[in-house]
């Protein structure tokens, strides 16, 4: 498996990317990946998946990106506008640059989050859509399971605060604003249900499994409980019969 850095420069943006590949001439099937808050391209989980991805399906690849504000991302104000815009032009480049047969999508927590967001507000340009985790309740999950109470009292005083866990984010109230206007659960996905899976670890204490669980149902969306899987799906085993479930998924 090879790899290669790039960015994507558009419309005043610039994207860092991350993309796993076998020949990068001879590229059929792309899966994006979609890390969650405070992530990057650099993503373990992401590269344990395209490994495996890519022994199965010689002409796959896998591009991972960062979020405005995460990793070496230069912007400094985090907005749900500027994840929008970067999933379009990601998707876009995507189809520019490599003319793929298929581009699907692999998301996990909060960008799970946005991609359901996306595709609410925009439609579905995306073959399949598997998430795990996914913060559906995404401002609930920020302000009663990430932040602390100090951190949330500075925030309602104007402040800019660093927020997460291993790599922290500068969150203020108006992202706090956005999130809580934003709740994709106010959306309807009948149409796009068949081509979205979602596994979701019953021992995740970050984001809710009941609020996720019911969402997918109101959606009629395959859900899959995963026994004692926590957030991150720490257990090596855990996220390898993950990462085999979401593989046939995404190519069935």
């Amino acid at each position: 498996m090879n790899s290669k850095y790039y960015c994507v420069n558009q419309e005043g943006h610039s994207i860092s990317c991350k993309l796993y590949y076998n020949n990068v001439r001879d590229i059929q099937h792309v899966v994006v990946f979609g890390h969650g808050f405070g992530g990057h391209k650099d993503n373990k989980a992401a590269e344990r998946f395209a490994e495996v991805l890519l022994s199965k399906k010689k002409r796959a690849a896998v591009l991972t990106f960062n979020w405005p504000c995460h990793g070496d991302d230069v912007k400094k104000k985090l907005r749900l506008e500027d994840c929008m815009t970067y999933i379009r032009l990601i998707a876009a480049d995507v189809t520019d640059q490599y003319r793929p047969e298929t581009v699907n999508i692999y998301a996990t927590s909060f960008g799970g989050y946005l991609f359901l967001k996306y595709i609410a507000e925009n439609g579905n340009p995306f073959r399949k859509i598997a998430l795990r985790c996914p913060a559906i309740n995404m401002y609930e999950s920020m302000t009663a399971k990430i932040m602390r109470a100090e951190e949330q009292e500075s925030i309602r005083k104007g402040k800019d605060v660093p927020v997460g866990f291993d790599r922290k984010i500068h969150v203020n109230k108006l992202f706090l604003d956005e999130l809580q206007e934003a709740d994709i659960r106010k959306y309807e996905y009948l149409d796009y249900a068949d081509d979205i899976l979602i596994l979701h670890g019953t021992r995740d204490n970050i984001i809710s499994f009941d609020v996720v669980k019911e969402f997918a149902e109101d959606n009629v969306i395959e859900f899959v409980a995963v026994e004692n899987a926590d957030h991150r799906f720490l257990d090596p085993a855990l996220m390898g019969n993950a990462i085999k479930i979401i593989i046939e998924f995404l190519l069935s």
